[in-house]
This record gives structure tokens, C-alpha cells and sequence, in this order.
């Protein structure tokens, strides 16, 4: 097998939830490119449709045709997300792999001091661990159920750096990104007793410049870093925020054959940050 074909994502078929988002909008546009079919899930259509256009210029752009679909669906809502699977697989002509892309924080979850920890209002918590974790979970759920019936496919879920060790201030994000490891663990556990082709395994993005994370690295006002966005710097030895485009290779790596023997496990795409001890 060359090493064109074993990174090859050509012809799988795609769902990626979370499909509008700032990384997940550049994951969409290399999966199309690459030669995949991709139904992008996410909460607003509108912004879906944006994204679905961005990979059909991509696509037209490298002179092929992009087969890729956007559908609106909650994916903390167990109905709408069963609706989406059944369009998906409908859409696609079936299911290779499932990408769980939808997530983020609020910063009603977060402590900080002029909102102590104390102070948080569960219902803040409660939405930051919903997006997260149901929103991975059914998903894995209802799609897996998918993969588990046809005996074969691919799952790869999106975790932190904040759930290899709690990062101060995002207490509901670092618990929530923490259970999602675990249970990324547990559940391609579970699905190889399914099935040895079933594979299941994370993304651990470092430091991106998202919408849910800028208000905590950058400067409204001035555009500078804050003192935390100083600190992350100084704490990855890539000396920079990741790219969107740094995270393609990997999961290029996890879609594709490449990773066919590689489950359980939770891929660090970080500029060194979880390396580095600090001193």
C-alpha cells in the first residue's frame, strides 16, 4: 500500500456535527477536498450552508465536485439527532466515520474573580457539560448504533488539553472535555467487542483562537493577549495558537487506514504544551 492511498480519505462517507464551528468549518473543507462526502450537523442552518458553499469552491477549486450536505439538528436533542442520522446515512448512501466537533464553553462556567467559582449558576454548568457530553455521547449512540449493525466504521471525538490536566478558570469545560476522554476510551472499548473494524478515538486540540475561548486569551479592547493568553505562550514550545489548519493531518490520520490499528487513544495536537513541565 503507498502512502498516498494509506492516508487516503477519498470516498468515505462523513458526518461531522459541530460542522459551523471555527476548527470544524476547516476540517469540512479538507474532507471535501479530499475526495470525502460530508453532511455537516450543527444548530444553525444558515451557517451550515455557508460552510457547505465554502467546501464546494474548495472542491471546484482543485477541479472536482464536492458532495456535501448541511443539516440543522441539536445534538443534545435525541430526537433531532436521530432525524439527522437517518438523513445523513439517506444523503450519503451510508456511514463511514462519525466526528463529534460540537462543543465549547461558556463564560458564564467559568471562575474567574470577578465571578468566583462559588458563584457559578448550575444552569451554566449544566449547558457546558450538555454540549459536551450528551452532545458526543448521543451522537455515538445513535450513529454507532449504525456502525455496530454494519460491523465496521470509525468514531473520533473531540476532547482539550483541559482534560489532561484542569486548566484554571474553565472549571465546566475541563470536567466535561475530561469525561469525553474517558469515555472515548471506554466506549472503543466496548464497540471493538462489536466489532475489531469499529474503531474509536479523540482529538486533544491545544491552544485555537475559537469564539468560545478568545474572551479568555485576548484583549477585547486592545487585541493584545491577556495575561492568560501571555501564559499559554509561555507554556508551549511552539511559541504560538494552533492553526485550524494544524489539525487536518490528524484527523486525516484517524479517518484514514493509516490508523487502522490505533483505537482508544487521544491524539495531542498542541505545540508541545502538554509536554512541557514549565521549568
Amino acid at each position: 500500500m503507498s502512502v498516498e492511498s494509506l492516508f487516503c480519505v477519498a470516498g468515505k462517507n462523513v458526518v461531522l456535527t459541530g460542522g459551523a464551528g471555527v476548527l470544524c468549518r476547516e476540517l469540512a473543507v479538507a474532507l471535501v477536498r479530499g475526495g470525502a462526502s460530508v453532511v455537516l450537523i450543527g444548530r444553525t442552518l444558515e451557517k451550515l450552508q455557508a460552510v457547505a458553499e465554502q467546501c464546494r469552491q474548495a472542491a471546484a477549486g482543485c477541479g472536482s465536485a464536492a458532495n456535501v450536505f448541511a443539516l440543522a439538528a441539536d445534538v443534545t436533542n435525541e430526537s433531532q439527532v436521530r432525524a439527522a442520522c437517518l438523513q445523513s446515512v439517506e444523503k450519503l448512501g451510508g456511514l463511514d466515520v462519525l466526528i463529534n466537533g460540537a462543543g465549547g464553553n461558556k463564560r458564564e462556567a467559568t471562575a474567574r474573580p470577578d465571578h468566583l467559582f462559588f458563584d457559578i449558576p448550575p444552569a451554566a454548568l449544566r449547558e457546558v457539560f450538555d454540549l459536551n457530553n450528551i452532545g458526543t455521547m448521543l451522537p455515538c449512540q445513535v450513529f454507532g448504533q449504525v456502525l455496530a449493525k454494519q460491523q465496521a466504521g470509525n468514531i473520533i471525538n473531540f476532547t482539550s488539553m483541559a482534560a489532561f490536566r484542569p486548566l484554571t478558570n474553565v472549571v465546566g469545560y475541563a470536567a466535561a472535555k475530561a469525561a469525553i476522554s474517558n469515555f472515548t476510551q471506554w466506549l472503543a472499548v466496548y464497540m471493538a467487542g462489536i466489532s475489531p473494524n469499529i474503531r474509536v478515538n479523540a482529538i486533544a486540540p491545544g491552544f485555537f483562537l475559537t469564539e468560545q475561548n478568545r474572551f479568555l486569551l485576548t484583549d477585547q479592547t486592545t487585541g493584545g493577549l491577556t495575561p492568560r493568553g501571555q501564559a499559554v505562550i509561555g507554556h508551549t514550545p511552539m511559541k504560538r495558537f494552533g492553526d485550524p489548519a494544524d489539525l487536518i493531518g490528524a484527523l486525516f490520520y484517524l479517518v484514514s487506514d493509516a490508523s487502522r490499528f490505533v483505537t482508544g487513544s487521544v491524539l495531542a495536537v498542541d505545540g508541545g504544551f502538554n509536554a512541557f513541565a514549565g521549568v
